[in-house]
Formats: structure tokens, C-alpha cells, sequence
């Protein structure tokens, strides 16, 4: 037996007679971190978009948290007052 080509599996795929793509409603809840919170937002770009056109924002997305993690690698040097500089971790 052969399955439906248009039928709705539970993927999100679009149906017979659907309009078009539907937002998925994943909920995404602020981190704290401007940069971070913004890159999340930006996933919502992809709900109005087409499948094919998810990729490029999800490339983006990805390039701009590889970027922040990036960034707090990098130590900003020394201490004013020559004490080794210690990464602020919130978390922590």
C-alpha cells in the first residue's frame, strides 16, 4: 500500500488544499543574552517561508550563535589592574 503523497503525516507537511506553509508555534523564551535572543527571533523568518527557503535562515541563525559562542572565547586582555581577566559565567 502506498501512501498518500499530499496526506498530512504529522511532519507539518502541506496537505490538499492547504494555502501554504503554517507556523510550527514552538515557543522560544528570552535567554538574557541580547545577541542570542535575537538569533532565536530570527527563526521565526522561517514560519512564512516555504521549506526551501528554511535552509538560509537556518544557515544565519546558526552562523550568528557560532559567532557569539566565538566571541566569548576571546578574552578581552588583561585587567585594568593586571589581574588575568575571568569570563563572567551567570550560569555559574
Amino acid at each position: 500500500m502506498r501512501a498518500d503523497p499530499g496526506a498530512r503525516d504529522g511532519d507539518g507537511g502541506a496537505g490538499p488544499g492547504d494555502d501554504g506553509p503554517r507556523p510550527l508555534g514552538i515557543g522560544v523564551h528570552p535567554t538574557g543574552h541580547q545577541a542570542v535572543d535575537a538569533a532565536l527571533a530570527r527563526l521565526a523568518d522561517a514560519d512564512h517561508l516555504a521549506v526551501p527557503g528554511h535552509l538560509e535562515v537556518y544557515e544565519d541563525v546558526h552562523r550568528g550563535l557560532r559567532d557569539t559562542l566565538a566571541a566569548l572565547d576571546r578574552a578581552p586582555g588583561p585587567t585594568p589592574d593586571g589581574a588575568p581577566h575571568r569570563p563572567h559565567h551567570p550560569r555559574s
